[in-house]
């Protein structure tokens, strides 16, 4: 049975998973940011955790099949290493994940900072959506549209 699952666990079907996993916690930041449900499933340790697991498990993989982990820090030197690096499955899927799980960090942060202002979800769905596909681009635009809501210029807020 244990090996069945390992089987089923291949790095495509991972990405396929976490790809479809997180649109439904995406869609209740946009559509039910003060729910109960919404902060318990999406402001916990829940989500951490669940991509963490995967993380290290594909991490653990990486070091199963004696692929290098350390070559990770060879992205530093050149867009070519980078490129390298990007080339291999295993560690596409661990970037891929740490890209999903920082953007998802960023939507519930700027969910939670939307309602604190009593932003229409209307309005704050676009800097959402555009968070969900580009992280720093929906960040900056939903930071231009709150100095609307809050009135004020801050830097560190």
């Amino acid at each position: 049975m244990l090996i069945q699952f390992q089987d089923y666990l291949t790095f495509n079907n991972i990405y396929l998973w976490i790809n479809f996993g997180i649109i439904p916690f995406w869609i209740m930041l946009i559509f039910i940011p003060n729910s109960t449900f919404t902060k318990i499933i999406i402001n916990s340790i829940i989500l951490p955790l669940i991509l963490s697991s995967v993380y290290i498990y594909v991490s653990y993989q990486l070091i199963l099949m004696e692929e290098s982990f350390f070559e990770v820090f060879t992205l530093y030197l050149s867009l070519e290493a980078l490129y390298t690096i990007f080339a291999t499955d295993s560690f596409l899927l661990i970037f891929w994940i740490h890209f999903i799980s920082i953007n998802l960090f960023l939507g519930s942060w700027m969910s939670r900072d939307a309602v604190k202002y009593n932003m229409a979800r209307s309005v704050a769905a676009l800097p959402l959506f555009t968070i969900y596909f580009t992280g720093p681009l929906g960040i900056v635009l939903y930071w231009i549209i709150r100095v609307f809501y809050s009135k004020k210029l801050s830097f560190h807020d």
